[in-house]
């Protein structure tokens, strides 16, 4: 029996932000084919870096590439709410517990050439379970099967699970939000990713040109898990303004 689910809320009317969409997909493919696995994150929720997430997977599924999506952010998901999921999906969390195998995690969908991960429940050890073998192994497999590996990772501020998962990737997109995010603040970001040995593929400069409030931080998920900085590092010494350009785009929200 085929697993399938169905996702609400994909398509976008906007015309501007289609094309950056595109503009971005295609920046992608430019960074070469030995890139692959690609995890988006960015500084704090609400950035805009799930909604990019998506749309990026799905522009390529368009263009008739194979795209796994893979929603990592195990402690505060976001898509089965955003793009109303019915039901009681499995998901990554339950893969990596050995609770699920593989193929009871993994669900075609209604988005075009898309296969999807959900994060599943909640769990309170997300960094352990992302460091295990079974997660490097899910990736490697994945490569055999699919063109493009899309990641959604949690915000890295104060988290050390996109680092994690950037080490098992071949690319890494940066999703601020205009106007709203320090560059101090990115440059941490910037730093985690480098020192996970993760090649920073570029930026996405999103939701141009409104007003959206000055109140961008508030506590994410509690405590940093202090004991991964020391292995990952948090040098703030590399400017953001070194990112290279090339996936840089506009979005509009």
């Amino acid at each position: 029996m085929e697993m399938r689910l169905e996702l609400k809320n994909t398509e976008r009317s906007d015309y501007y932000y289609t094309e950056a969409v595109k503009t971005l997909r295609t920046n992608l493919q430019f960074c070469g084919s030995s890139i692959k696995t690609i995890l988006f994150t960015s500084t704090v929720s609400g950035e805009g870096k799930s909604a990019t997430t998506v749309a990026v997977a799905a522009s390529l599924g368009s263009i008739g590439k194979k795209v796994l999506l893979v929603d990592a952010d195990i402690r505060k998901s976001v898509l089965v709410k955003r793009h109303e999921i019915s039901g009681r999906p499995n998901g990554l969390s339950q893969y990596l517990s050995g609770q699920k195998k593989l193929g009871e995690v993994t669900y075609h969908t209604n988005v075009e050439n898309v296969d999807l991960i959900l994060a599943g429940p909640y769990s309170p050890n997300p960094a352990e379970l992302l460091e295990d073998e079974l997660f490097k192994r899910m990736l490697e497999n994945a490569r055999e099967i699919y063109d493009y590996i899309i990641i959604d990772t949690p915000p890295m501020l104060n988290l050390i699970d996109g680092a994690i998962i950037a080490s098992q990737c071949d690319g890494a997109v940066i999703v601020v939000e205009s106007g709203a995010i320090s560059y101090r603040m990115v440059q941490k970001v910037k730093t985690q990713l480098e020192k996970s040995g993760c090649r920073i593929l570029g930026t996405v400069l999103n939701r141009v040109g409104g007003e959206y409030g000055s109140g961008y931080y508030k506590k994410y998920y509690g405590k940093y898990y202090k004991k991964y900085y020391s292995k990952y590092g948090t040098d703030e010494s590399i400017g953001y303004d070194s990112v290279r350009e090339r996936v840089s785009c506009e979005t509009e929200r």
